[in-house]
């Protein structure tokens, strides 16, 4: 794009510094828990070396806490700090709907992650009064959903960027040829660099841009001819800054979710013809689902009254699924209890949440040909309709080598997940105990092989053993005097197998005699 081209256009970057706080304060707020918003609180992500914070409310900030910090550096100034899981994945979403929601002042925008907006306003600023008011509305309008917002407006997207983080609050630049004037003053982690990059021009003196602007580009371009990344070479950010160099902009496009409906000639007062209509809003959903070769996870139904009122019922599925008939059976369970008033005349059912699904044969039987596997998710679609997403659960692999936290218990209607029960020296067994418990075991040598072993008041004699396999501790979990084990496969002389471990070693200095536990039983 011509720089002529690039002056034309006028690009609005808006910044949430901070959004990550603002949008778990709400949440607490839903949940009427305001008073623990105003402790001093962290939110952290769990890494190799211990918790690192990613943000902190004012509070937090004040007590000495600062984001890049240890939690362990930070809770040495105040012991107090509260300490909360951070939440990317559902910031990244919330950013990416504020996104969709900015595209009211502008033809398209675009997620600048971690916490910020690029829309651009080309030709549309007068429709809201001018540029000025424009970046007011825009700040009223996130503020009024509690979320802080600095603006800046600029010929491009790096100058945009540059104001709105580092500049005056909703600083105007119309022209390309006057985007270097306006950002020179601000420091050189301006121009988005990476922090390597940002530390060795802090070494060779480089405080702000107009130190980079003042030396020739020749001496920049020896120094730097080598960085081919574009956040660790300062001459493509300082072309980009300007308009000589196009910035790259992917915008955000709704895709609204497949959606079939029906207007009623007459309104349905009973549940039967309702029944019809649903099967038949199935049947033009699936079609569009094929279309787009997916099928759907959770789906909504939506009837409106005579009156006016809607009426919203929603099923979510196992697995995704195109099969009309079985997503019309699951909304036939929630049909009793629809007050239908004066009469139903719209219907509407959306597919709210979709997946990738392929046409694929079950067996050689062809389409008509079923497995005990794919009858196992419309059951449990089944189930959670009748019973609740509380009482029907599936395990799920959870990362831990011990075998009691090697997996949890999730709804069944979440992603199904393949569970790894290990093969050959390391296989575990199906069923594991609730709680491993404690026997009685008879050995040659105190780290020899078990000889016979005491359960549940019965003895058994050991014909067959296989170990050990040692299980060390989660040394960043557990505390200093937890023990290792070896487990160990053992047959009695019934033919009876068992997951059995020894819990200590004798003289590791972690305690006395080692104690043996029953943790699992095979097939």
């Amino acid at each position: 794009m011509s720089a002529r081209a690039e002056r034309q256009r006028a690009i609005v970057s808006i910044w949430f510094p901070n959004l990550a706080i603002e949008r778990w304060k709400k949440a607490l707020a839903q949940q009427g828990e305001t008073a623990e918003a105003e402790k001093p609180t962290a939110l952290v992500t769990e890494t190799a070396h211990g918790p690192l914070i990613d943000h902190v409310t004012p509070e937090a900030r004040e007590a000495g806490a600062q984001p890049g910090m240890r939690l362990a550096d930070a809770r040495m100034l105040y012991p107090a700090l509260i300490a909360v899981p951070s939440d990317p994945e559902g910031d990244a979403r919330l950013l990416e709907r504020m996104a969709l929601a900015a595209q009211r002042w502008g033809p398209w925008s675009a997620p600048d992650k971690p916490s910020g907006i690029v829309l651009d306003v080309s030709g549309a600023a007068h429709l809201a009064g001018g540029e000025a008011a424009l970046l007011e509305a825009v700040e009223a309008r996130f503020a009024a959903l509690g979320y802080t917002a600095r603006t800046a407006l600029a010929p491009t997207a790096a100058a945009a960027w540059a104001l709105s983080h580092y500049g005056l609050a909703r600083t105007i630049v119309r022209d390309a040829s006057s985007a270097e004037e306006a950002v020179a003053p601000l420091p050189v982690a301006a121009l988005r660099l990476a922090p390597d990059t940002l530390t060795l021009l802090r070494r060779l003196g480089f405080r702000t841009v107009r130190d980079l602007l003042a030396v020739p580009r020749e001496s920049l371009v020896r120094r730097f001819r080598d960085r081919r990344f574009v956040q660790g070479n300062p001459l493509i950010r300082l072309d980009q800054l300007s308009g000589r160099l196009h910035d790259p902009l992917v915008p955000i496009v709704h895709t609204p979710p497949p959606q079939a409906q029906r207007r009623l000639m007459e309104p349905l007062l009973h549940t039967e013809p309702l029944k019809i209509v649903i099967a038949d809003l199935a049947q033009d959903l699936v079609r569009l689902l094929e279309e787009r070769q997916t099928g759907a996870r959770r789906l909504s139904l939506i009837l409106w009254r005579i009156d006016g009122m809607p009426i919203e019922r929603q099923v979510e599925l196992a697995s995704p699924s195109r099969d009309a008939k079985h997503i019309a059976n699951l909304f036939e369970e929630r049909l009793d209890i629809i007050d239908a008033g004066f009469g139903i005349d719209v219907a509407r059912l959306v597919a709210v949440w979709t997946q990738s699904l392929e046409e694929a044969q079950a067996d050689l039987a062809g389409p008509g040909g079923e497995t005990d596997a794919a009858e196992i998710a419309p059951l449990i679609d089944r189930l959670v309709t009748r019973l609740g997403s509380r009482a029907v659960r599936r395990p799920h692999p959870r990362a831990s080598h011990l075998p009691e936290r090697a997996q949890s218990w999730r709804a069944a209607s979440s992603q199904p997940a393949e569970m790894q029960y290990g093969f050959g020296f390391h296989r575990r067994p199906l069923k594991l105990l609730d709680r491993a418990e404690p026997i009685a075991v008879i050995y040659a040598t105190p780290e020899g092989l078990p000889r016979r072993f005491r359960w549940r008041g019965a003895l058994h004699d050991i014909a067959k053993v296989e170990g050990p396999e040692r299980i060390a501790p989660e040394w960043w979990r557990e505390r200093s005097h937890v023990r290792l084990r070896d487990y160990y496969r053992i047959e009695d002389d019934r033919g009876r197998r068992y997951w059995i471990y020894r819990s200590g070693l004798i003289g590791d200095g972690r305690g006395d005699v080692p104690d043996w536990y029953l943790h699992g039983l095979f097939a």
